[in-house]
């Protein structure tokens, strides 16, 4: 079930703007564009050099009141070679995220995404996702959804509805060492997920804080028929034990199963692709269950809130066969400064994971430019840190794009602030997943698997005068596949970007230096430079 769904029920039991942007003052702004540029691309561990030419269109628009926030960035490049060596391609990347509500408790919020991510974890690790590069693919994903919060009398009542959608595109070759086993490509996924709560805060009908609460949730995904469905129903009270601190604790039954047919395999057990090299999809073969739990679920925790600004929670149970601990850090600790940490764990789908994810992101964010990488595909900084929050990662979920469900316990910690002509950002994680199939049928070869993922990211971005900017990025990933054989893969690089405003006509220069390292292979260097100018309407 959603990570994030507890954590709430024991809080309310208690109780950016333009391309190359800082943070907007605008309270509505649209400005769609047009870029030209030429690209150079060396591969400095092959003394390799290609050039090619992009082109791109995008929008930049978002708009800010009291019953609105909504914010869209989205860009469309195509590339186009000089020579045979580099294919022409399309790339997608955005972000669009919204919340509307009408003043008497009724809101409906959406989100949608567009990027490019790794697709295999024990393969390459490229750091830019321009020319032709391994172990990439295009990710797109959009959930909706109206929620419901409204007081009867002592009483608060809450419900929610959401729907999503998400789509993977097939991958380059994945730059897998010889011998490792074949996984199969993620294709689709949709889902539906249906919240409900009743509940009185403290001091209104009792001494503690009460909630009753439900849910339910349905995920089918394209490859292997496969399927998720969970709900649970729970009771949780809050006691507060002083003017800042209070502890809660929670009790209810849950039940979740996931599942999927078998891979149809040839006569020497092979799977069998399709023409896009997905496994097909055995149709006499029965539904087999991946994961299962049903049973008692309990925990409890102690909230700690010194003020609106600061909230900690700490929480220890039983849940999913075994002990789990999760928790949750939001300080806005000066007015242009926020603070955000999550520890989670939960049974999640790749599908189900980036969803909740770009749920979480925020309503108003940054946009820089960063041509060679994919800035939504990572940490995502807000760009009002001081009143909503510092931001969110989808690391976790982009470790890597698995088919099969499994169980994400790790750590999110966002930090960024806007000081006038100055905003700065650090994202940084660690990402555990034990991966869930049938120890059955042909084919599998990830039951009971681990994967782990470390992860961090940094932004830096000034306004140097009133026409022009520079913005400097940095990361580095370590990522670790459980798999025989698999060796660990270290990926790390830099880039900066230098823009510069003669009215509607704009320029900008950028340059990256990248590298990974596979062990067992030597290490990739690569260097990439980019000139163009933008125009926008």
């Amino acid at each position: 079930m959603p990570r994030t769904i507890v954590l709430a029920i024991a809080a309310v039991a208690a109780g950016s703007a333009p391309a190359h942007a800082q943070t907007s003052q605008k309270s509505r702004y649209i400005q769609p564009y047009i870029e030209l540029a030429q690209i150079v691309d060396a591969d400095l561990s092959n003394d390799d050099v290609v050039t090619y030419s992009q082109i791109a269109v995008g929008i930049d628009a978002g708009v800010q009141g009291r019953n609105v926030e909504a914010q869209v960035s989205y860009r469309y490049e195509r590339r186009i070679e000089w020579d045979d060596r580099i294919a022409d391609g399309d790339v997608h990347s955005g972000l669009a995220r919204a919340r509307i509500n009408d003043g008497r408790g009724l809101n409906f919020e959406a989100g949608a995404l567009a990027t490019r991510a790794r697709s295999d974890i024990r393969g390459s690790a490229p750091g830019n996702f321009v020319g032709n590069v391994d172990n990439v693919t295009q990710v797109y994903s959009v959930y909706a959804g109206p929620t419901l919060s409204k007081t009867v009398g002592p009483v608060q009542v809450a419900a929610g509805l959401g729907v999503g959608y998400t789509k993977v595109e097939v991958p380059n070759a994945t730059g897998v060492g010889p011998g490792q086993p074949r996984l199969d490509y993620y294709d689709d996924s949709k889902g539906v997920v249906a919240t409900a709560s009743v509940g009185t805060a403290a001091g209104t009908v009792l001494p503690v804080g009460v909630t009753i609460s439900g849910a339910y949730e349905l995920e089918r995904a394209g490859q292997l028929n496969q399927k998720y469905e969970g709900y649970y129903g729970r009771g949780d009270v809050v006691l507060p034990v002083s003017r800042t601190v209070a502890i809660r604790g929670g009790v209810g039954y849950e039940k979740i199963e996931a599942s999927q047919k078998d891979a149809l395999v040839d006569a020497n057990g092979d799977a069998v692709l399709d023409r896009n090299g997905r496994f097909v999809t055995d149709p006499n073969s029965p539904q087999r269950i991946a994961y299962n739990t049903d049973g008692l679920i309990y925990d409890a925790g102690v909230i700690w809130r010194p003020s609106p600004r600061l909230e900690l929670q700490a929480n220890a149970g039983w849940r999913y066969g075994g002990e789990t601990y999760y928790g949750s850090l939001a300080w806005q600790f000066q007015r242009d400064t926020g603070l955000n940490v999550l520890v989670y764990d939960g049974i999640e789908t790749f599908g189900r994971q980036l969803r909740d994810g770009l749920r979480d992101a925020p309503t108003q964010f940054q946009t820089r430019p960063d041509p060679f990488g994919q800035q939504f595909g990572g940490c995502i900084f807000a760009s009002q840190p001081g009143t909503s929050g510092a931001g969110s990662c989808l690391n976790d979920a982009f470790q890597s794009i698995s088919t099969a469900s499994y169980r994400a316990r790790g750590i999110d910690a966002v930090v960024s602030t806007v000081r006038g002509r100055t905003s700065m950002g650090l994202g940084a994680g660690y990402s555990n997943r034990k991966l869930n199939a049938p120890d059955v049928g042909p084919g599998i070869t990830v039951f009971g698997v681990t994967d782990e993922s470390y992860y961090a990211q940094a932004f830096w971005s000034r306004s140097l005068t009133r026409a022009s900017q520079l913005d400097l990025n940095l990361y580095g990933n370590w990522y670790q596949s459980g798999l025989a054989g698999a060796d660990g893969v270290f990926g790390a690089g830099a880039s900066g970007t230098y823009s510069h405003q003669f009215g509607r006509l704009g320029t900008l220069a950028s340059i990256g230096v990248y590298t990974f390292d596979q062990e067992g292979f030597d290490s990739q260097w690569s260097a990439q430079a980019l000139f163009g100018a933008r125009y926008t309407f």
